[in-house]
């Protein structure tokens, strides 16, 4: 199985993945490339969250949910 099928098969039995949940669990260091291809047949929002660093810096990350096929 590829990454792009792990990730695929993440969304679909979890509804949404980060970079960093794809990196941890399956070495997928380009999440980013993998939701663009696998938006030519799937329908993936992307949700942009707002955290705080453990130095008060304000950052964003993506958050990728799975609403189904096209």
């Amino acid at each position: 199985m590829n990454k792009h099928q792990k990730v695929l098969e993440h969304l679909k039995e979890y509804g949404s993945i980060t970079s960093w949940e794809a990196i941890e669990k399956y070495s997928a260091t380009r999440l980013a490339s993998i939701i663009f291809n696998l938006r030519k047949k799937y329908d993936i929002d992307t949700i942009m969250c707002e955290f705080t660093d453990r130095y008060g810096n304000t950052s964003q990350y993506a958050l990728y949910k799975f609403k189904g096929e096209l």
